[in-house]
This record gives C-alpha cells, structure tokens and sequence, in this order.
C-alpha cells in the first residue's frame, strides 16, 4: 500500500456529523486483489478440485474455512498443518497451500485454491476528533475519510445538511444491505442450493441485520416448499393417471377377449341355424352383444386418450413450474443488481458530498490540523508525518491534532469535551 507524506498541511475546519453515520465508509465489499496478510487478518480458504470421472468441479469443504493470522505469523490449516505466513500476500499463499496439498495428497494436479481477505485489522484514531477509538478497516481508507469516520473536530454544532447527509447515507446503507440479502436469496434460488450463503453485511445495529437474514431465509424456505408442494402434487398426478391407464388397458384387453369369443360363438350360431339346428333370435342376441362390446371397447380408447393427455399435461406443468421459478428469479436478480448498482452510485455520491463537508477549507483564523501516523514496520513502531490524503494501513494508530487545541493546552484553556460537549452519546 503507498504512502503520501507531505509537510503542507493548509486550514482545515471539519463539521461534526451524526454519531455512527459514517462508519457507512467501511461498508464497502473487500476487492479480491493481492493482499498482505498481517497479524489480525481474518481470511477465507477455499479448495475446489476438478474431478474427471463426474466432469464437475467439486469444493473440499474439509480443507478450507475462515482464520485469522496470528501474531507469530504461523496458521493452522487442516491437513497441511502449521503454514508461516511471513509477508505473503493472499495470492501467494494460495499458491503455497496448493503445492502442499499437492505433496501431501499425492495429487498428479494441485488442486485450485483461494484465499479472500474477510476482514483486516482493525485501524484507530485519537487525538482531537469526536469519538476516538477502534475503526473497521477497508482498502483505499485516506486519513480524511478516517477523520471523518470519527466524527470530525470535537465541537457541538452540526449543520442540516450535514443531518440530511447523514440520514440518506444511513437510508441507502439499510437500502443496499436488504438488496445484498435479496440477491442472495435469488441466486441461491436460480442454482437450487439448499441454503443461502449471505455476503458480510455490515450495519450499526446488528438487530436489524439479523432480522433482514432471518426474513430471507423465511422467503427462501416458503418458496421452495411451494415449489415442493407443486411438484408433489403433479407427480402425484402422473402417477394416477399411469394407474388409470394400465387399469383400461387391461380392461380393454379382457373386453378383446370377450368380443373374440362372443364373434367366433356367432359364427357357430350362424351354421346351426343354417342347418335348422338353433333358433334365428340366438343370432340376433349374440349381435346385439358384440355390437355391445365394440361400443365399450371405443369407450375404453377414449378413456385411454384423455388420460395420456392427462398425463402429458401434468409432465408439462411439472417442467413448466421449474422453468418459470427460474425465468422469474432471473428477472427479479437482474433487476436487484441493477437497483444495487444505482443504489451504489447514488451512495458514493452522498458521501462525497458529505466528504466535501469535512474537506480542508482555507479560512482567516481557521484551525489549523496535523496528521501522524504510528505504525509497525518490521516489528518497530514508526511515526509518519501524514496529509489528507494519505493512505491508511490495516493496524495505523491515526492521531489528529488542532492549532487552537495546542494553544487552548498553553493558554490553560481546557479543549472541548469531545462526546460529552458535542451532546452525543459513545457508541
């Protein structure tokens, strides 16, 4: 990660905003980029292995999972055992972790492993700012963002833009947290996995982002049953209607039988009779009967008929019901990632405006602001002299100071009060 350093610091004049409103910065989803994976750094290992004799892709579930890198630099992985970590990047070890498995297995093909950064080392600000403390970190943080994630200068006055900002920053985060989970559930639905694995929902009130998962997964468990219930009941369906018709098949055949019977006694009746043997109305009643039993016998291949279109009804409506749930999960995804795309854009904006607020502005008599940083490079604390800009580090220990905040400490004027002056409370 680069650093900018610099002496120039100009006037700065931040505005305090709502408490927790921007901790909305740090909302952002991880980029699946090269990573240094420092003490701290919470991880995720994936193992997929392509097997040949089932032409699929399959995840070895066994040899993966989340972990954190320890303060040795030394992880525990199953199978392969202690792996030092020792400034890899996340690339880097999932190349090493691949040739172990590969070694350790017997592999012909190392195996394809991942490794994504779940979630850094927390960062932490001190010094003149509204509420110092511990920061979850992201990539590209800049020290003005972290100023800003602090609540800016200790003072009690906000503007209502600054409200206003704050409260559309807050609405879109709740908007795109309900849209992340939605899509979750859609794609869990479009590729018939039993569960819905959700993406790190980051929110202040860990309530809500219970209640938006559990209110999913309700969603998701309602609509397969529904899906179950239709393909029950149409294979239920089927299978009748396959009974009915073996059933009229082997009435049909008796009734054959019977017709072949009743036409082969009409003919003995016939010679009888022409030899003055039988009387001429036992021919007309064995006509009359096979007459009878022709008439059932288109009965029965017309009962036959409806009942394979029946069937081959149901057979449609069985495929049709999967085909449509996946036609309407395809729409309802598309149009929740493109409402979380312009979701996004128009959050990104509102925190540059409310960025902007926070800017460094040049004013007559206004306070002036310096950065430093202190930060462990090669196990030795390090103090960096930093600008606005400046790129943070997972671990960077951010300390602010104001002109009027030194003069305030040599006039003997006490500082501003930080939470307690500005009416807000800790969180």
């Amino acid at each position: 990660m680069r650093l900018e350093t610099g002496t120039s610091m100009g006037r700065f004049r931040p505005r305090l905003i709502v408490a927790g409103a921007l901790g909305l910065l740090l909302s952002m989803p991880l980029e699946a980029t090269a990573t240094q994976l420092v003490p701290q750094t919470k991880f995720r290992v994936k193992v997929i292995q392509w097997l040949p004799l089932k032409g699929a892709y399959e995840e070895w579930s066994a040899l993966g999972g989340e972990f954190i890198v320890p303060g040795n630099g030394e992880v525990a992985l199953p199978v392969i055992g202690l792996v030092p970590i020792a400034k890899m990047d996340n690339a880097a070890l999932a190349e090493d972790i691949a040739k172990r498995l590969q070694e350790k297995t017997g592999l012909v093909k190392k195996p394809d492993v991942s490794v994504e950064v779940v979630e850094y080392p927390p960062f932490y600000v001190l010094g003149d700012v509204a509420k110092p403390g511990e920061y979850r970190f992201r990539d590209g943080l800049t020290v003005l963002q972290a100023v800003a994630l602090s609540g800016g200068e200790r003072r009690a006055q906000q503007t209502a833009d600054e409200i206003r900002l704050a409260g559309e920053l807050r609405a879109l985060e709740d908007e795109a947290m309900r849209r992340m989970a939605r899509i979750a559930r859609l794609e869990a639905e479009s590729t018939g996995a039993k569960e819905i694995r959700f993406p790190a929902l980051d929110h202040s009130d860990s309530t809500a982002t219970a209640s938006i998962i559990n209110q999913e997964r309700m969603i998701f468990s309602a609509r397969a049953e529904e899906i179950e219930r239709q393909t029950a009941s149409l294979s239920d369906l089927r299978a009748l209607l396959g009974s009915e018709i073996e059933v009229l098949k082997e009435k049909s055949a008796a009734l054959e039988n019977s017709i072949k019977s009743t036409d082969k006694e009409l003919t003995g009746v016939k010679s009888l009779i022409a030899k003055g043997f039988a009387a001429a109305s036992r021919q007309s009643d064995l006509e009359r009967a096979l007459a009878d039993r022709r008439v059932d016998q288109l009965d029965l291949a017309t009962e036959i008929m409806r009942a394979r279109q029946g069937m081959a009804e149901a057979t449609r409506n069985l495929e049709g019901i999967k085909s449509r749930r996946r036609t309407e999960v395809a729409l309802e995804l598309q149009t929740e990632q493109a409402a979380l795309v312009q979701n996004r854009l128009k959050r990104d904006l509102t925190q540059r405006l409310l960025v902007d607020a926070l800017s460094p502005e040049p004013t007559k008599g206004g306070n002036g602001v310096s950065f430093t940083i202190r930060r462990d490079v090669e196990g030795r604390s390090t103090t960096i002299a930093a600008e606005d800009r400046t790129l943070l580090e997972p671990g960077d220990v951010l300390d602010v100071t104001y002109a009027d905040t030194k003069s305030d400490k040599v006039s003997g004027d006490p500082p501003a009060s930080g939470l307690a002056s500005a009416g807000m409370n800790p969180r």
